[in-house]
């Protein structure tokens, strides 16, 4: 059992719930760490029991108090003040509102400006140490949600989760042409032909890949759709309504590029649904569509 107001980022509460477990038992069973990162707690004797060392071996009992401490240094992201919209804050995991154009985690040809530098100086701010993860990413020119994870037991829970139907994740698009059915799902394997090509295809050599949409708008010549993922391969969106003859509006790699109607693809992250990794309470999430999309919407009506 956690009790939400002993949580930290750096410490994890935990009253054990039941007898003849292990320590190990309960940090790879109950509290889903991954073995590498017990491994490492065992190594840094960085977790106890009713605030003592006690080994992984050994039983707990019903009742115990069973802590971890997370001790990491930051990540080496210049903080930068990037004004960014944080819509939610807990001590496992900040939720950003990314806008187009910015990206994610810093390249040799993007090392500054990145929503890594921005959420950088939000914690440095905060005087929290938090090595930041990303659990989930969006291209650059995608907006909308991502989530940041404050721990590596946050980050193994999440990652874990996004696997499930429990996680819903959930887009708006707009595509060429009239899509003809009012909702419909697309279950195609996307396949990468080599190890360096950026596109993906449709290929039955590739992974199983599941996009659910339906349709919002009928516009002018194009379709505002609202999309939900049942699994989260690179570039699955813009693939799949390509695939189905309705490419997304702005979309250079796979699309149809009009830059008098939008200067990026009309993709946007706007829902996600989950658990929260510790107290296991329903989080839910929306991101309010950003002006080109909606400029791009009133366009072709």
């Amino acid at each position: 059992m956690f009790k939400k107001e002993d949580q930290k980022y750096n410490l994890i509460s935990y009253i054990n719930e039941e007898d003849d477990l292990t320590l190990r038992e309960v940090l790879l069973d109950r509290l889903n760490f991954s073995v590498r990162y017990a491994s490492k707690l065992k190594r840094f004797k960085t977790v106890t029991v009713n605030k003592n060392f006690k080994k992984l071996d050994k039983k707990v009992k019903k009742g115990d108090l069973i802590e971890v401490e997370i001790q990491e240094d930051m990540a080496n992201f210049a903080p930068q003040d990037l004004n960014l919209n944080i819509i939610y804050d807990d001590f496992d995991l900040i939720m950003v509102d990314k806008p187009p154009f910015m990206v994610v985690h810093p390249t040799k040809s993007h090392f500054e400006n990145t929503m890594a530098n921005g959420v950088t100086d939000y914690i440095v701010k905060k005087g929290e140490d938090v090595k930041i993860r990303f659990v989930n990413r969006l291209d650059m020119n995608t907006s909308g949600l991502v989530i940041v994870a404050k721990n590596p037991f946050a980050q193994h829970v999440l990652s874990s989760e996004m696997k499930s139907e429990d996680f819903e994740k959930k887009y708006i698009t707009v595509v060429k042409g009239i899509v003809k059915d009012d909702e419909n799902t697309i279950n195609e394997p996307i396949y990468r032909t080599t190890d360096d090509s950026v596109k993906r295809v449709v290929d039955e050599r590739g992974q199983e890949s599941i996009t659910h949409y339906k349709v919002l708008e009928r516009l002018n010549d194009a379709t505002v759709v609202e999309v939900k993922l049942e699994t989260g391969r690179t570039h699955q969106i813009r693939v799949h309504m390509a695939h189905i003859g309705h490419p997304i509006i702005g979309d250079e790699l796979y699309g149809f590029v009009d830059e008098n109607l939008i200067k990026r693809q009309a993709l946007h992250a706007y829902g996600l649904k989950f658990k929260q990794p510790r107290t296991k309470e329903l989080l839910e999430f929306k991101a309010e569509i950003p002006e080109d999309m909606k400029m791009l919407i009133e366009k072709l009506r």
